[in-house]
């Protein structure tokens, strides 16, 4: 009797060791996701519906809800989400803006995952990514992919006037000006320009111009981010650069440096327009330019051209998944766990050949998604010239007044050196 009461009381002592591991939580999370690559039916939210039904199928009581969210709205969402304390369970980090953002970091309201890896599964993952979402030494999301931002050229257009290529995709600026200006000409033969040699877009939270900004050594913040810096002479100059394309030599539409993104990408890729020669774009655009009915291109992928720096510069960005505060223990591991399902090997691979981004993985990176394609090849190896954005916690204040100050430039109604000032003045009170 005295041996079977031992027996219970140590069975009763397992049972009460392993309830928190074995009796798993259930209930509803919440997941919010943006617009990514087209299935056959159109649907952009096909992929994470997909994984959704899979990691539900995997755990019998939990339910996962998505809501849809455009990229563009995402920031401003979450913001007044979280003003309001009703945040989702997960969202996505925008892949251009490539970090988490220290603002939410500041609220307390990103959850810290460093019990959720082991040194063995970090170590899989390239170490820019994991700096992206990595804050005074505690990890703060899990990076799906990276990017990086470079030009686009239709070759088409390039061999239609006679014009060479840059070889290896790279050129300084002066060679860049003397090309745009052969590839801007009248098709038609009415007297008007058809076809321009460049054009790019102007928006809060979207930096396919900022490259060419930077060119000549230029940043828009001091190394402590405790400094405006876009005032200086050689940020002056490269603004006045880009502005040149425009007003100078004519080799760009009126409509550049306005904020119609999609409009920009038609006159580049829409077979019934294809007007611009060259575009810059992030890497998403391979994928859509290679695999697109639509759009399939003949184009190759090209460096931004060098200024006074010396050395090609470019935007980049890791894109990813952050997850929210939770209060529940159970829970937080199970949103935990669902993040970890969505940034896996295979998930980082597929991300690769059909969403046009880098695998923030090592293991799917040694899958070589890449085999078959060139362009991204090249893109590839434009990641070791890329920089982010800076990581200030009022960085989307301070990021919107610059790009409104960019445009008045493009729109020709300031100079280079008077809108940069004013756009100092403006952020001076968001770096306090």
């Amino acid at each position: 009797m005295k041996k079977t009461g031992l027996m219970l009381m140590g069975l009763a002592l397992i049972l009460t060791m392993l309830t928190p591991s074995v009796l798993a939580w259930e209930g509803k999370i919440t997941i919010w996701d943006a617009p990514r690559w087209r299935n056959e039916e159109g649907d952009q939210f096909h992929w994470i519906k997909s994984r959704i039904a899979k990691f539900e199928e995997l755990h019998p009581g939990v339910e996962i809800e998505l809501v849809e969210v455009p990229w563009a709205e995402l920031g401003e969402k979450l913001n007044i989400a979280i003003a309001g304390r009703d945040w989702p369970d997960i969202a996505p980090v925008d892949i251009s803006g490539g970090t988490v953002k220290l603002k939410h970091l500041e609220q307390g309201v990103i959850e810290s995952l460093d019990s959720y890896f082991t040194e063995e599964e970090l170590a899989d993952f390239f170490p820019a990514a994991l700096d992206a979402y990595s804050y005074n030494g505690h990890l703060y999301g899990i990076p799906t992919s990276m990017t990086v931002h470079s030009l686009m050229l239709n070759l088409d257009i390039f061999e239609e006037r006679g014009v060479e290529p840059p070889e290896n995709g790279r050129w300084t600026w002066d060679e860049f000006i003397e090309k745009m200006k052969k590839l801007t000409f009248d098709r038609d033969g009415d007297g008007e320009i058809d076809v321009y040699g460049f054009s790019t877009y102007i928006l809060k939270g979207y930096y396919e111009a900022w490259p060419f900004l930077m060119m000549d050594g230029a940043r828009p913040l001091s190394k402590d981010n405790q400094e405006y810096t876009f005032d200086s002479p050689e940020a002056i100059s490269a603004l006045e650069k880009l502005a040149s394309l425009k007003f100078e030599y004519k080799v760009s539409p009126m409509e550049m440096g306005g904020a119609d993104v999609g409009g920009t990408f038609q006159a580049f890729a829409n077979p019934e327009q294809r007007t611009v020669a060259v575009e810059p774009w992030a890497s998403w655009a391979i994928a859509t330019l290679r695999n697109s009915e639509k759009y399939k291109t003949n184009f190759m992928v090209a460096e931004y051209p060098i200024g006074e720096s010396g050395e090609p510069i470019t935007i980049g960005g890791s894109g990813g998944f952050v997850v929210f505060r939770q209060r529940d223990k159970g829970k937080a591991e199970v949103v935990g766990e669902f993040a970890k399902f969505l940034s896996d090997t295979e998930q980082q691979y597929i991300f690769a050949v059909e969403y046009g981004t880098f695998p923030a993985r090592k293991s799917a990176q040694e899958m070589d998604p890449f085999k078959d394609n060139p362009q991204m090849k090249r893109a590839a190896e434009m990641l070791k010239y890329a920089i982010t954005v800076p990581r200030h916690p009022n960085w989307p204040q301070i990021d919107e007044r610059i790009q409104a100050q960019l445009q008045l430039v493009l729109n020709g109604e300031k100079s280079a050196e008077e809108a940069l000032k004013d756009a100092g003045r403006q952020v001076e009170r968001f770096l306090k």
